[in-house]
């Protein structure tokens, strides 16, 4: 049997675990939050995702119980948390320098919480090992936090945090300290551990890539407000304003005004179209003939006669975009007088006549030395720049009144020479559903 996907922010029968309920804090002027509601689900692995003061942390520092808000509710578990010490919460907070005591073993760092909540020895070495076993620290159990890496002295703040097993686990910048290849093996090895653990996890970070990484949704912020709620893939494929598609990954936006395009056509009421029935017997061929030929220059033309415009002028370069080959529906962007518009299908027509801003990732963006045939969306351009990260090659392509868009490829195979090099002239394409059309 399939297993169901967690997704219980779409079962409206499941309770959160955190709600906030129009949150606002503020120092002295300055509004940190600002009028912010959100729901946080059992066993997520929530990341807040932001630049520097956006609020991210002081939504933390609340949780854990080191500030409170100027107004709203926090609630935790159905209990408004407001006013609860930090230490009487089910919640605990681990800190972006990992804060270990350097005088105490791994093992007595692991330990110290539960000590101080508890004198039974057996229960708490049980507890202990069970821990250094999760964040395999068996073997390191005796040293101290200098003598061990970074990345396992962020297993030892883990492992510590954990051995309360609380309901909520805050982590805060957590993997800041660490080089880039230990922070991705490391934020695998927190995955894998909130999945045992069964533990909400919500982790502050202003990293993209480690949030889209590690969670299973992420809330998008700016100056105190979430701007988006969602799934990574939904964020990134899907984002609801220009803020949050500029700010999750790389992409191009191309400003301009919508246009509706010709919808497809219904199918006609033939019913509605049906001559009445002719009092008469209707005319053979031959009548139809003798009339027109003979008689119409007498008695006039036949009245039942069915008049069509004739087919409108293909080389007409406005009909050109709506080519056979190309779906009705959809809007044109019109973004410069000197370029055809852009075509976004799957854009809603009821835009027509709206400022919008198309956004498109460059990977969904081809480029090719000659025009693509069947393209919905082509341009030519000139390479300015090439970024080559290895497995990828980002280009970025000037098109006409010196708009930038970015296309990229996968370097698949060894080359000694580029087939596209700077100063090319280049096409540009992608599809019609490929950009997300935003009006905000």
């Amino acid at each position: 049997m399939a297993e169901t996907a967690f997704a219980p922010w779409d079962d409206p029968e499941q309770k959160p675990l955190i709600r906030f309920r129009n949150v606002t804090k503020r120092f002295g002027d300055f509004t940190a939050i600002d009028d912010l509601t959100l729901d946080i689900f059992e066993r997520e692995f929530f990341a807040l995702l932001g630049p520097s003061g956006c609020g991210k942390t002081t939504m933390m520092r609340m949780l854990a119980g080191f500030e409170n808000p100027t107004s709203g509710a926090i609630e935790l578990a159905g209990q408004d948390i407001a006013g609860v010490p930090p230490n009487k919460r089910a919640v605990n907070m681990m800190f972006q320098s990992y804060a270990l005591f350097p005088h105490l073993s791994i093992w007595d760092n692991i330990a110290f919480g539960l000590r101080r909540e508890s004198s039974d020895k057996a229960a708490i070495a049980n507890r202990v090992e069970e821990m250094l076993k999760l964040t395999r620290l068996e073997k390191f159990a005796r040293r101290k936090p200098h003598q061990i890496s970074g990345g396992q002295r962020q297993r030892v703040a883990l492992a510590r945090s954990l051995a309360k097993a609380p309901k909520l686990l805050l982590l805060d910048e957590p993997l800041g300290a660490l080089d880039a290849k230990l922070r991705e093996t490391t934020q695998f090895e927190l995955m894998d551990i909130q999945e045992k653990t069964g533990t909400t996890f919500v982790i502050v970070t202003h990293d993209q890539e480690e949030a889209m990484t590690v969670a299973s949704r992420v809330a998008v912020m700016d100056e105190g407000r979430v701007m988006q709620v969602a799934t990574p893939q939904r964020i990134y494929e899907a984002p609801n304003s220009t803020y949050v598609a500029d700010f999750i990954g790389d992409v191009t936006l191309i400003e301009g005004t919508a246009r509706a395009r010709a919808q497809a056509p219904e199918a006609p009421d033939t019913a509605a179209q049906q001559p009445s029935a002719p009092r008469g017997p209707s005319p053979n061929a031959l009548g139809i003939w003798l009339h027109d030929k003979v008689l119409a220059p007498v008695i006039g033309a036949r009245a039942d006669i069915q008049r069509q415009l004739p087919p409108p002028d293909q080389s007409d370069t406005k009909l050109s975009a709506l080519s056979k080959d190309i779906p009705e529906g959809g809007i044109d962007i019109v973004w410069t007088d000197d370029q055809p518009p852009l075509i976004a299908l799957d854009a809603d027509a009821a835009l027509d006549g709206t400022q919008v801003t198309l956004a498109l990732r460059p990977e969904k963006v081809g480029i090719t030395k000659t025009r693509p045939e069947g393209a919905v969306n082509a341009l030519k351009g000139t390479v300015i720049d090439i970024a080559y990260l290895g497995n990828l090659s980002t280009y970025h392509v000037e098109l006409a009144g010196g708009v930038m868009i970015k296309a990229q490829t996968a370097n698949t195979r060894r080359v000694a020479r580029r087939e596209i090099t700077w100063e090319d002239e280049v096409w540009v394409s992608w599809s019609g559903t490929a950009g997300v059309v935003l009006s905000t």
